[in-house]
């Protein structure tokens, strides 16, 4: 009897470690609820959006132009509203979302700050068109993505980030 108890035991927990095991090809991660392409857009967007949103803070505080200041005013709000929409769709989407700039915008960010006046202004003028024009690289990107949810917001975006482009251009060229 102690035998078959043993015996029965064994097989249990051979099973049990059998069903424990990883399969090839099977995915057990159940939390990824999008492709890399997604996640690499929510993540580069929200860290572009937090350089805008840094180096417009700037603006307000180093510029004394009124129409620079008030593009800086924009671009706070408009990507301070499009990054909390980013994370809420990292979060439904699962999304380990990066909440930091990288070391190359942060330079520029460094940089910017060391400047006043006039070439306060052309230097953060050009940050943002410069920038602007990889989001919307990015953002039309994102319009083909097949997760729908990723493809709406890229879409419902980039005119947003089309018309901040154009406003840097404007008030760039105004100061020419």
């Amino acid at each position: 009897m102690k035998n078959l108890i043993c015996l029965f035991f064994g097989v249990i927990t051979v099973l049990f470690i059998y069903a424990c095991q990883d399969k090839p090809g099977k995915n057990y991660n159940t939390t990824a609820q999008v492709d890399t392409t997604a996640v690499s857009f929510i993540n580069n967007g929200i860290e572009g959006g937090l350089t805008e949103i840094k180096a417009s803070g700037l603006a307000i505080t180093n510029s004394n132009n009124q129409r620079v200041i008030g593009l800086a005013k924009m671009m706070i709000d408009d990507h301070t509203k499009a990054e909390d929409d980013l994370k809420q769709l990292a979060s439904d989407k699962k999304v380990d979302e990066k909440d930091t700039i990288n070391a190359v915008h942060q330079q520029m960010i460094n940089d910017l700050s060391k400047k006043s006046g006039a070439t306060f202004d052309k230097a953060y003028l050009q940050m943002m068109v410069t920038d602007h024009e990889g989001a919307i690289k990015l953002f039309t990107g994102a319009t083909q993505n097949a997760d729908p949810d990723i493809k709406n917001f890229a879409a419902k975006t980039l005119p947003i980030i089309k018309m901040h482009l154009d406003s840097a251009n404007a008030v760039l060229t105004s100061l020419k």
